[in-house]
């Protein structure tokens, strides 16, 4: 039986980030879709996508991977402070958007056992080297696996182990963003 826990964050924009985590039994078969293909057929991942579009990164997220993404639900973006969302989505903002993006990008295929592992391997977190460079770290609180961006902001794995034919994808419910120099 699925247990589920209510985990609340405050994060440093000002807005509190909750979500339902339900620890669920991992996928078994890996669908024939790639990551964009499911996102796009994903309503709760709508905003993702367009910003994905926006960013030009459709094709490389189409390609063979493996990849694993943590992937913000629409809801996510709205505990971004007010206008934030916005401007990242303007042309002249593509590159930082794209930064924001592959933060969420991590080379290869990882599972949740495969992260919880690593968790327990690394006493308690693990530190995930991002597509865009910087790090994101990996822990649990109780049940659940919330990934820490490098300001301090929480983001916790709402769906884990949506297994694509080009990696994984892991539904977060919030946006972790790197240090944007």
């Amino acid at each position: 039986m699925p247990q589920t826990m209510d985990h609340s964050q405050h994060n440093m924009t000002g807005a509190t980030a909750t979500t339902q985590t339900a620890t669920t039994t991992p996928a078994t078969s890996t669908s024939t879709n790639t990551i964009v293909e499911t996102a796009v057929a994903t309503p709760s991942l709508s905003t993702l996508v367009t910003a994905v579009q926006a960013a030009d990164l459709a094709d490389t997220l189409s390609g063979p991977g493996p990849f694993t993404v943590f992937a913000p639900e629409n809801e996510a973006f709205t505990r971004l402070a007010p206008g934030t969302l916005d401007t990242l989505l303007k042309p002249e903002n593509k590159a930082t958007l794209a930064k924001v993006l592959t933060y969420h990008v991590v080379p290869g295929k990882v599972t949740l056992e495969q992260l919880k592992a690593q968790i327990a391997a690394g006493n308690g977190t693990a530190t995930l080297t991002t597509v865009e460079g910087s790090p994101l770290t990996v822990a649990e609180e109780g049940a659940a696996i919330v990934l820490t961006d490098t300001s301090g902001n929480k983001s916790y794995v709402a769906k884990p182990d949506l297994e694509q034919s080009n990696g994984v994808v892991h539904v977060v419910n919030g946006v972790v963003v790197p240090k944007l120099t």
